[in-house]
């Protein structure tokens, strides 16, 4: 260890027993030596701070900014000396240098949204609040962790307040405004802090640049009027089975033994989620179609999404109650996902992204299950849709012929090890 480590060192002993002034004989060898030393500097002004000399501190704070310009530590304490001598503007300007050097300085970003709200700047207090949350330590110390939760309150404030006057301001001319708004208020929800934007997470098949919407529009689908009539044959059917004792319906998730403890779990081998299938994974299931004729032949009315050995499937699902889907996504936005609801009880709803529905009897809706999904039956009754594969139909009509034809090559390769999860 040289000179001047050996004084810096002895000086942090000092302070850390409570001997200012020998600490401070230490630093200043250290200077006498080298007069540029920023970590002496540094520390004099920690010192000046801790007994109230603000204005010597900044002298100090600045001197190691000027031996090293380059570290955001050392303009973060010059900030927290202008700071303690009531220096607003001197304090921005150093809090925008640290964070010039390094965007993501969670103690610089907290000390902005800090003086940003002490100033009244509002709006650039709850982006600079929103920085420092994002970035903020797991585990802060009690006092931190104060602080942090007194920021978060700060931004549920201001996002609330701020979403009520642009609902308030614009209610009129959403009022006039014809057609759907369904994208638009989506818009202003995520701008105004109230929703989150989903996108597309495939573990297979991923086409890309394709729309990420939650719920496709119904125009896309102009046979779902057709299935739609058929909703009180296709439900009698279903209730003449569920009357005689249900015989073919399992628990939808089945694990593999071994399978470690996860969020599919409580529902493994559970009838809280059961499904009779009438086609699965693109075979038609010969009891099934001998059963339910009506069901079968309104199905076979859709343009169907048709790949060998992976689709179409189509199913009832039950839903015992208070039974719970987890929030999850599906394998692949080759396919779109269409549910008829049969029974429904009220209290019975269901997530797409970042919009809840609840399901209509008879009315039919079409999403896109590889954005994050999940469902709730919160009744005392049993819930039950029939679900049913179709394609995107953001998917041209080439596209579908040359995805049926990957699939085919796929299903037929012994080089395709991941085969069995791309649909």
């Amino acid at each position: 260890m040289d000179a001047i480590e050996q004084q810096l060192a002895a000086s942090q002993t000092a302070q850390k027993r409570g001997d200012r002034h020998t600490a401070v004989k230490h630093l200043q060898a250290v200077l006498a030596a080298e007069p540029t030393h920023p970590v002496a500097w540094n520390s004099l002004g920690v010192i000046a701070l801790e007994t109230g000399d603000t204005e010597q501190a900044i002298d100090f704070h600045r001197r190691a900014t000027e031996a090293d310009s380059t570290a955001p530590i050392l303009w973060l304490n010059l900030a927290k000396a202008q700071r303690a001598a009531g220096n607003d503007e001197g304090e921005r300007a150093s809090l925008t240098k640290a964070l010039s050097l390094d965007g993501l300085f969670f103690m610089a970003l907290l000390r902005k949204a800090e003086l940003h709200q002490r100033l009244g700047e509002i709006a650039h207090a709850l982006a600079a609040w929103q920085g420092a949350l994002a970035t903020a330590p797991e585990n802060p110390p009690p006092a931190l962790a104060a602080t942090l939760a007194a920021g978060a309150e700060f931004v549920t404030v201001q996002t609330t307040l701020f979403s009520r006057e642009v609902d308030e301001k614009l209610a009129a001319a959403r009022a006039a405004a014809t057609g759907d708004l369904r994208r638009f208020d989506a818009a202003v929800s995520h701008a105004t802090g109230r929703r989150k934007i989903y996108i597309n997470e495939c573990a297979g098949v991923h086409v890309p640049f394709r729309p990420a919407d939650e719920f496709f529009d119904r125009e896309l689908f102009p046979w779902l009027s057709a299935l739609e009539a058929q909703t009180d044959a296709i439900r009698d059917e279903l209730i003449a089975l569920l009357e005689s004792g249900a015989p073919g319906f399992a628990p939808y998730v089945q694990m593999d033994p071994g399978t470690p403890e996860n969020k599919w779990t409580p529902l493994d081998a559970s009838t809280a989620w059961s499904a009779y299938y009438l086609w699965k994974y693109g075979q038609a299931i010969a009891d099934a179609h001998a059963r339910f004729p009506k069901t079968v032949a309104a199905i076979a009315e859709m343009p169907r999404i048709e790949l060998s050995s992976r689709a179409p499937s189509a199913f009832f699902s039950l839903l015992e109650p208070g039974a719970h889907i987890p929030a999850h996504t599906g394998v692949t936005n080759v396919r779109a996902t269409v549910h008829l609801p049969l029974i429904v009880p009220e209290n019975c709803y269901f997530r797409v992204g970042g919009e809840t529905r609840r399901w209509e009897v008879g009315k039919a809706v079409a999403f896109d299950d590889t954005i994050e999904y999940e469902a709730w039956n919160n009744s005392s009754e049993i819930r039950a849709i029939l679900i049913v594969d179709a394609w995107n139909p953001h998917l041209t009509e080439t596209e579908r012929a040359m995805m049926q034809r990957y699939f085919d090559v796929a299903d037929a390769s012994v080089l395709n090890p991941g085969f069995d999860e791309q649909f």
